[in-house]
């Protein structure tokens, strides 16, 4: 059961993470609810997707036959961090903020359930044992950090970042 844990800990992250978007497209309006789930939620799955990225993914990225998984969900990554950043800079309270936020949902909800449909069933037969033991410490080593860097950092566009 050991060699496992990195996927039952990565699916409890996901966990997390949907409970956080339904409770967020629970709120109304700029509230202060809606701004302190949604920073929550930036937070956890910006850690999640770096610390996934140094662990998981640098592995899979390696291994000619779980390689194009791995850049998809890559992209997949980049895909969720760009609307994030989108949502963090509109205004709470719009309508059209909501809107984004439920096609941010599904794109995510998509993602993390592609993940573990398709993905983890594929790696975790691909990986030896004590791979998979390696990767959950790295993974339990970097999110603590990758949290604490996300939780300081304010998203911007790559247009601010220029």
């Amino acid at each position: 059961m050991t060699e496992t844990r990195i996927f039952a800990r990565l699916k409890a992250d996901h966990d997390r993470h949907r409970d956080l978007l339904d409770r967020i497209d629970q709120t109304e309006g700029d509230s202060d609810d809606r701004r302190y789930l949604f920073e929550s939620f930036r937070v956890e799955v910006t850690a999640h997707a770096a610390s996934e990225e140094m662990s998981l993914y640098a592995t899979m990225l390696a291994d000619a036959d779980l390689r194009d998984e791995a850049q998809h969900s890559v992209a997949e990554h980049k895909e969720i961090e760009d609307f994030l950043t989108e949502l963090f800079e509109m205004d709470f309270g719009s309508t059209g903020w909501l809107t984004r936020f439920r096609t941010m949902k599904a794109r995510y909800l998509h993602h993390i359930d592609e993940e573990e449909e398709e993905m983890f069933p594929v790696a975790e037969k691909g990986l030896s044992a004590a791979k998979k033991r390696e990767l959950i410490k790295i993974f339990e080593k970097e999110k603590p950090k990758e949290k604490a860097k996300a939780a300081e950092e304010t998203p911007s566009s790559e247009e601010e970042k220029a």
